[in-house]
């Protein structure tokens, strides 16, 4: 959900009280909905989780994994079936620097300190036919105890040769802008990959993170052209508050046309590695969200909002020996028209606004099983007193600190590729929130007590 929708306050309530509410809100909905490639890919292949992950297992992708990807996850190796069935399991503990008022906290859990069951997820994964492949995933969360649809991509890949040139040409339906990218460090992907749902996040976020998953459908045709160029373009529309009600996923409003996506990438072969520099467009135009007499969701007629996001991306990739390096950046940009929101300044102070998002990761590997991230984040945008309430700033800034190991990440390593556990210890640290250091929430909250010490033990088989 795209938080300038979430950012409207209740009138007649504290700045204080409607921010508190506004910042947890904005963690639950935009909080990075995982997606992550799973071991039966790996029985299927025939090959250990190493070949097509950077650090063992999960979502950062080796070049192997991306054309494994982009040929429609079909590559297999023998005539043996094996059900396409993977699942997952990831329990974590969580610390904040200062504890969290017990209003903005779910149902079960305290003000500080918790453990909690992030995520059970079952996977739909693999081969379906010669150039026919799905990924689709279903998740249970403690928080909010419901198993609801999680990201699904489903693809139909062939290869072509025409002249000199020659790829691979595919058709990718699936629920979340993004969820396509063949490089995995687009914002469906974006790091962290994991990442506590009961604490403060950034209030505001370009729709392209996550604001239309699980609550669209869309349909991309992409080719890879002689290794270097990557072209994907298509479009998307809402699924029904009835569907999406029953899968337990998020309705912000109905997309009143259908909205186009595009992503264009190019990759250099560079010393032991590899360089991808690319972009992204989004344009959505959203309706409104009403309740009928029993209090149910509807959608309005009327006004639209309007989103444009333009982003850039860069990958860069070093494998050398037991040694592994990656840095991905990504930039977004929106330009807002908030139609149906401002509602001569009701809902927004400014009938035009822009947000910014900038993300930075890089992370040493050794052997695929000892790693170290290092992150930065930074969003800003137009101050807006309406819908930000406070001091009227989306600015938020901090940074990550991850340290993982993984016992079984080689590909020698025992029972692979059944065996993948990967132990978490990150930090997150804010230096600013909301525009602000100090007294954040109107209520004397300061930045730094948003920080977070986040541990966490994640399963695949």
């Amino acid at each position: 959900m795209n938080a300038v929708n979430e950012g409207i306050p209740d009138r007649g309530k504290s700045n204080g009280r409607w921010f508190r509410k506004l910042a947890t809100a904005a963690c639950l909905l935009l909080a990075p909905t995982l997606v992550l490639a799973v071991p039966s890919y790996a029985r299927q292949t025939h090959q250990p989780c190493a070949a097509c992950h950077v650090g063992g297992f999960g979502p950062e992708l080796t070049p192997f994994g991306r054309e494994f990807k982009i040929n429609g996850y079909t590559m297999k190796v023998g005539n043996d079936t094996k059900v396409p069935l993977s699942a997952m399991l990831v329990e974590s503990f969580e610390h904040t620097k200062k504890a969290q008022d017990p209003a903005d906290m779910p149902s079960g859990f305290g003000t500080n300190n918790n453990w909690s069951l992030d995520q059970a997820s079952l996977f739909l994964a693999g081969r379906l036919s010669d150039h026919m492949g799905v990924f689709a995933q279903a998740t249970y969360s403690q928080n909010g105890h419901l198993l609801g649809w999680d990201n699904a991509d489903v693809r139909y890949a062939r290869p072509f040769t025409h002249g000199d040139h020659s790829g691979t040409w595919g058709i990718s339906v699936n629920n979340n802008p993004t969820v396509s990218d063949a490089f995995n460090s687009a914002p469906a992907w974006i790091y962290p990959y994991m990442g506590s749902e009961m604490v403060p996040g950034a209030p505001a976020a370009p729709i392209l993170f996550g604001g239309l998953g699980g609550q669209s459908i869309g349909a991309t045709a992409y080719a890879q052209i002689d290794g270097k160029w990557y072209l994907e373009a298509g479009a998307y529309r809402s699924l029904s508050i009835a569907f999406t009600h029953h899968v337990n996923a998020d309705y912000s409003g109905r997309i009143s046309d259908p909205a186009p996506y595009a992503r264009a990438a190019y990759t250099w072969k560079v010393p032991h590695g590899n360089l991808t520099v690319g972009g992204f467009l989004l344009n959505v135009k959203r309706g409104g969200l009403g309740s009928d007499l029993n209090g149910n969701d509807i959608p309005l007629s009327g006004p639209t909002d309007n989103f444009n996001d333009l982003g850039l991306s860069g990958d860069y990739q070093y494998f050398k020996g037991d040694h592994i390096v990656t840095v991905n950046g990504l930039y977004v940009h929106e330009k807002q028209t908030l139609n149906n929101t401002y509602d001569g300044g009701n809902g927004a102070s400014n009938l035009h606004d822009t947000l910014n998002s900038f993300n930075l990761k890089g992370s040493y590997w050794f052997r695929n099983t000892y790693g170290v991230t290092l992150a930065g984040f930074a969003s800003n945008g137009s101050n807006d007193l309406t819908l930000y309430g406070n001091n009227g700033s989306p600015n938020t800034q901090g940074g990550i600190v991850e340290l993982n190991y993984n016992p079984f990440g080689q590909a020698t390593s025992w029972k692979q590729p059944y065996a993948n556990v990967r132990l978490g210890l990150q930090y997150t640290f804010y230096s600013k929130f909301n525009g602000l250091v100090h007294n954040v929430d109107g209520a004397g909250r300061k930045a730094s007590d948003n920080n977070t010490l986040y541990f966490y033990v994640w399963l695949a088989i």
